[in-house]
């Protein structure tokens, strides 16, 4: 059995985008990707590699503490998105505060396969495992996810 810890720089990193995409980064996303690094080395023997990428179970634990936590998505203030827009890109402001206004008037399930698919930077197939779905379903629930946001949006983006 590999160590999912093996590689814990880019981890920490995807763990912290996915964590912030939800909540808005900070303090609040650091104690959360925090703990989740805590319970991962709590528990890294149970880490089975045939049930996933070790960037799967982070996620899934991830996805645990912040349920415990009651620290439910939130609307995403000014500085939430960033792995989505470079804050110092003066001229995508406006693109960036309409996103956000976006997200928010989605519903929790397609902020979360967003925020799993472009926050935690997985794919379809580590998603379907995370949320007991099939593969196929992610993909189309994406899509339409993505079709929602970009009405939402129509042409300000």
């Amino acid at each position: 059995m590999g160590d999912p810890l093996a590689q814990p720089e880019a981890m920490i990193r995807r763990v912290y985008a996915y964590v912030a995409y939800r909540i808005g980064d900070g303090p609040d996303a650091e104690d959360v990707t925090s703990e989740v690094f805590v319970r991962a080395l709590r528990y890294r023997a149970s880490y089975d590699p045939a049930k996933g990428q070790p960037i799967t179970w982070l996620t899934g634990i991830a996805r645990t503490v912040l349920i415990e936590n009651g620290q439910a998505p939130q609307t995403l203030g000014e500085d939430a998105l960033p792995a989505l827009v470079e804050p110092s890109q003066e001229e995508r402001t406006d693109e960036r505060l309409a996103l956000t206004d976006a997200l928010a008037h989605l519903s929790e399930r397609d902020r979360e396969l967003l925020a799993l698919r472009y926050g935690a930077d997985l794919k379809a197939k580590q998603i379907a495992a995370l949320a007991d779905m099939d593969t196929h379903a992610v993909e189309v629930a994406l899509s339409r996810a993505l079709a929602r946001l970009r009405e939402i949006v129509g042409d300000d983006l």
